[in-house]
């Protein structure tokens, strides 16, 4: 049986009967992870195992795990990572802030892969400008396309490497939005010669990424009626302009950024080219609605979903864990020649 296009989430820390019947019976092609599910190391796992067992098969699993104000899974039993501006903050050495910002995507990969999480929602290669609201912020890389794009390409390599999915977000670019889309519908009134030459750039440059996600906003240079999500404009843009052939997910149909009913949103997204649509909250009757708007992942959606997972590793790079993390936090603090030391490639994990 085909799974459908959708990917939930859940309640709690582990699956109550009601949650095990519906995804038996709605078989989402994945789930994601929220900090309500989030409580220790064996508890994740046996989550994540008990998601999978639900639908009877590996499905993906997907977190926020970005570092900063977006980090699923922390102390006491995950470090505390920092949110993206901090790599480029660390050093004035652009080829440092790069390798730090590897090396986090690195040691992200090694939490979430120990626990049964396959799929990042990281990097943001949103670029904020002068006065945009800061929901994007300090999880922006830099102030700069190329900067971003430069830095959010050693993260997602990162977590490809320690055999973890990146999710380039949010496309085409959440950077200039002046209100948050988690509560209201945000409006680029914006050229689409300026689009292309800053918000979408880090975009293209990662057009080769295995999965992107999808904003919430209406450009009016591409579409003045619908947000990008639902707008068959934006995302024949998305494929063609900016050249990405992966999955392409909808960010959370909750956000009061998007109208009508649940159902009404999920299909909307869908028929305009989202291969997946996501539902985070966990309420299971929201989930039933959701459902009604979703059919099997067929067709090009199926191929590319395939080919996505296609690209988890089935042997993670080789890890010297403390060797790494203490070069990580070394650089970090900007203390260059205590983060001089052993290949932290030259061990096994």
């Amino acid at each position: 049986m085909d799974a459908s296009a959708a990917i939930y989430g859940c309640a709690g820390l582990e699956l109550t009967p009601a949650e095990r019947a519906f995804f038996a019976e709605a078989r989402p092609w994945g789930f994601i992870l929220f900090r309500r599910n989030v409580d220790s190391p064996d508890q994740v796992r046996a989550l994540t195992a008990a998601l999978r067992e639900s639908v009877g098969r590996h499905a993906p699993i997907l977190i926020d795990q970005e570092g900063g104000r977006v980090q699923r899974m922390g102390p006491p039993y995950w470090p505390k990572y920092p949110p993206g501006e901090a790599y480029l903050k660390a050093t004035n050495d652009p080829l440092a802030a790069r390798e730090l910002a590897r090396l986090g995507g690195r040691l992200m990969a090694h939490d979430l892969k120990a626990v049964g999480i396959d799929v990042d929602c990281l990097p943001v290669l949103d670029v904020p400008v002068p006065g945009a609201h800061d929901i994007i912020g300090d999880r922006a890389y830099a102030r700069d396309p190329a900067t971003v794009a430069q830095l959010g390409r050693a993260a997602a390599e990162g977590l490809l490497a320690g055999g973890v999915l990146p999710v380039i977000k949010h496309m085409p670019g959440h950077g200039r939005a002046f209100a948050d889309s988690h509560k209201e519908l945000p409006t680029v009134e914006v050229d689409l010669d300026t689009l292309e030459a800053w918000d979408f750039a880090p975009f293209r440059a990662l057009s080769d990424m295995p999965i992107g996600m999808t904003a919430h906003i209406v450009f009016t240079a591409i579409d003045r009626k619908r947000p990008a999500t639902q707008s068959r404009k934006a995302i024949r843009l998305i494929r063609e302009r900016l050249g990405f052939g992966g999955l392409l997910l909808s960010d959370d149909l909750c956000m009061n950024a998007l109208s009508g009913t649940l159902t009404e949103r999920a299909t909307a997204s869908l028929k305009a080219g989202c291969d997946l649509v996501i539902h985070w909250t966990g309420d299971l009757d929201e989930m039933r609605q959701v459902a009604r708007g979703v059919g099997p992942l067929r067709g090009g959606a199926a191929r590319r979903a395939g080919a996505a997972l296609a690209r988890i590793v089935r042997s993670p790079e080789p890890l010297d864990l403390e060797a790494a993390r203490a070069r990580f936090d070394a650089l970090l603090a900007g203390r260059l020649d205590a983060a001089k030391g052993p290949d932290v490639g030259e061990a096994q994990a």
